[in-house]
């Protein structure tokens, strides 16, 4: 690799599209997450990139772990209680904190997504939104078979 080449990848800046609001408040391993709804509260001059998004039935939502400091390579896994790698593992804690979640699109009102089982917490900031395509998911899991 060329040192122009690893120097551009020193470092990658992101500006939040939008972020959570919800009734979570600090980060903590919580199976009822999924099933509440939150808010996620768009910047008003992005509102124009919603355009048909109520047609979708699910989305991707990218966001970053804000109040996640530091990360272990290796540790226990909250959902099945195993050893793994963070990169095996729904960690929080990880070298860039990207989280990512399929959540269910219930409605949309100006620049605010109304969505049901974000695993964020209050005041997260959003980094992406792309939808899920359940046709393509599905080819791209028949593939692997």
């Amino acid at each position: 690799m060329s040192k122009n080449l690893e120097k551009d990848l020193d470092k990658i800046e992101f500006t939040p599209i939008g972020y959570v609001e919800n009734d979570y408040l600090e980060p903590e391993y919580n199976e009822d997450v999924y099933k509440k709804v939150s808010k996620i509260i768009l910047k008003k001059e992005l509102a124009d990139g919603l355009y048909r998004i109520e047609e979708l039935e699910k989305l991707y939502i990218l966001f970053y772990f804000s109040k996640s400091k530091g990360y272990k390579l290796i540790h226990r896994r909250h959902y099945d209680g195993e050893i793994s790698g963070v990169f095996a593992s729904r960690s929080p804690y990880r070298p860039n904190g990207i989280g990512l979640t399929i959540v269910e699109l219930l409605k949309v009102e100006g620049n605010v997504l109304y969505v049901k089982g974000l695993d964020a917490i209050n005041g997260t900031p959003v980094l992406d939104i792309k939808p899920y395509i359940k046709k393509t998911e599905e080819k791209t899991e028949e593939r692997k078979d």
